[in-house]
């Protein structure tokens, strides 16, 4: 029985980054040896192992045969007499196929050390057709290492996936998964660019495939490219360490301008409620959590409205609070602020350009908060007008904050 460190720990080793969790591979080895020395099962499709005292991950090592569509359709076999070769064999990337004995010696069959140095991802074997997940998992790699690049006989693996269906297999909460994921790293626009490259973004995402080749006003957005404009915003987002929920809705804020009819563009009359529409319509295929979701759905229909904040008069500011749900969550409306900055600034050669409708607005929610609800109710002789006092008291209260803020007379900013 020999044990191995294998996959994105020895990767991440040889690229100088910080290894976060360790996997092993044990060869020669049976699940009663394992179980023998304290091991803890937790494998349900293949033998997999916690160690007693670490609980890293160890795995018997094995091969594994397709057997249906999908990313489940696989049969594994483990046993003593399956090789170290034989299981480095069935991983995705070179890069991810190589091993590290106890002494520190690297086993590399399949030439992962020249990749690295190369800065390329490389399919280990025709093997890789044969799950659609790594079509996702190498778009996320592409995010994470912004300086790889795919291999032309791997993105033709990965075209044929598209072509034959595979990726249709896919169930929406890996698909989620990964895409999630992957907004998180620190380039999540090349995720896209790799799924758009092999097709495989039409399939997945086709409401954002189509904003590739929407043009927009060259006066507000340089730019011009839809698509490029939405991957300029989401990788803002990535720059400034927003959370998941917004980096999501910076990418979906856009939508609808997939569905303008060409004659009427460069302009995109009523995108927002097209956007709104979209966006809940990939959030209910992928099964996006809620969080994720609500956000997405607000800065589609709102990110507009936000840009013309000057524009709006006290009510108006206060109706808009009121349809954000602003007072019960105003978190989440400081995040549809953050969201629609990444739209803003998401533009060539405007990425510094200031946007103080962010803060004006924050503003204008505080002061609308300053209002005491309860105490307005209480002295309303007519509970049928309490939601009218409230109103009223709040827009008095933005009111003098407009007036001392001399927002009327700061210069509009157009979307």
């Amino acid at each position: 029985m020999k044990t191995y460190t294998v996959g994105g720990a020895v990767r991440d080793g040889l690229l100088g980054l910080p290894v976060k969790d360790r996997d092993h591979v044990v060869v020669g080895a049976t699940p009663e040896q394992l179980l023998a020395l304290g091991f803890r099962p937790v494998g349900k499709d293949f033998p997999v192992f916690l160690h007693p005292h670490t609980q890293e991950e160890y795995a018997l090592a094995r091969t594994e045969r397709k057997t249906a569509p999908g990313y489940k359709g696989f049969a594994f076999h483990a046993a003593p007499d399956v090789t170290l070769e034989d299981d480095l064999a069935r991983r995705d990337l070179t890069i991810n196929a190589i091993a590290q004995d106890e002494d520190g010696t690297l086993v590399d069959p399949y030439h992962g050390r020249a990749d690295i140095a190369a800065r390329v991802f490389r399919h280990v074997s025709e093997a890789f057709i044969e799950d659609p997940v790594r079509i996702l998992r190498v778009a996320r790699f592409a995010a994470r290492f912004a300086d790889f690049t795919v291999a032309p006989e791997t993105n033709a693996l990965m075209q044929r996936m598209v072509e034959q269906g595979e990726v249709d297999a896919l169930v929406p909460e890996r698909v989620w998964q990964e895409l999630s994921r992957g907004l998180m790293e620190q380039k999540p626009s090349r995720m896209f660019e790799v799924l758009r490259v092999c097709g495989a973004l039409q399939r997945i995402l086709p409401e954002l495939d189509a904003l590739w080749g929407v043009p927009q006003p060259e006066q507000w957005h340089p730019e011009i490219d839809t698509g490029i404009h939405v991957m300029l915003v989401v990788d803002w987002a990535a720059a400034q360490g927003f959370a998941l929920p917004v980096r999501f809705a910076a990418l979906l804020h856009d939508l609808g301008k997939g569905t303008t009819p060409p004659e009427m563009w460069p302009r995109h009359h009523g995108h927002e409620a097209r956007s709104e529409r979209l966006a809940e319509q990939v959030c209910t295929r992928l099964k996006v959590p809620g969080e994720c979701r609500d956000l997405a759905l607000m800065t589609a229909r709102e990110h507009g409205n936000v840009g013309r904040a000057f524009e709006m008069r006290p009510d108006t500011l206060v109706k808009f609070f009121s349809r954000c749900d602003a007072f019960r969550k105003p978190q989440r409306f400081i995040d549809m602020l953050r969201a629609a900055e990444c739209d803003h600034r998401g533009r060539t050669g405007l990425e510094q350009q200031p946007f103080p409708q962010a803060a004006y607005l924050e503003g204008a929610l505080q002061a609308a908060q300053q209002i005491d609800a309860g105490a307005i109710a209480q002295a309303q002789s007519q509970p049928q007008r309490i939601p009218e006092a409230i109103q009223a008291a709040r827009t008095e209260q933005v009111a003098a904050f407009v007036v001392q803020h001399g927002a009327q007379a700061m210069s509009k900013e157009r979307r």
